[in-house]
């Protein structure tokens, strides 16, 4: 009897033993579990901040540049038209002026570019036209004035 008595005392520590240190190490996982939660929502935060400013330097840049498209043409850029047609028209000339460039004086390339150049020049005439606003009209004409001032040297 002094056996099963002495066991059961002994049974009876061990597990009262053990039952602390899990409670000790419960603590001490609830404790790290914290401490990784608030580290994870630190980071959290920190990407999405980061990430944000990331987005407007992004939208910025390219405000940037769509307010100014290069040409075709070195050294001439086009500036945003509240009409999309004129600064497609603009990016066309510039394409049709670096053909021309291009060509040099071959005649035969010279002959179709003057076909292009005179459906262009038509162009030209109704969308200068069809601006009413003084600030794109003078836009407009700068700009076209710089692309014509590349192609003078090519005559």
């Amino acid at each position: 009897m002094k056996k099963v008595i002495l066991s059961v005392f002994v049974v009876g520590s061990l597990l009262a033993t053990s039952c602390k240190q899990a409670k000790e190490a419960k603590e001490e996982v609830k404790e790290t579990t914290e401490t990784v939660v608030e580290k994870t929502e630190e980071a959290a935060k920190t990407v999405v901040e980061e990430t944000k400013e990331a987005v407007e330097e992004t939208k910025e840049a390219v405000g940037e540049a769509v307010k100014t498209v290069e040409s075709a043409l070195e050294g001439v850029s086009i500036p945003e038209f509240k009409d999309p047609k004129v600064g497609e028209y603009l990016k066309s000339y510039a394409d049709y002026a670096k053909s021309y460039l291009d060509a040099g004086k071959d005649v035969v390339k010279n002959a179709d570019l003057a076909t292009k150049g005179v459906e262009l020049a038509k162009k030209g005439q109704e969308i200068a036209g069809a601006i009413k606003d003084p600030e794109t009209a003078k836009k407009f004409s700068e700009t076209l004035a710089a692309i014509q001032a590349k192609m003078a040297p090519a005559k």
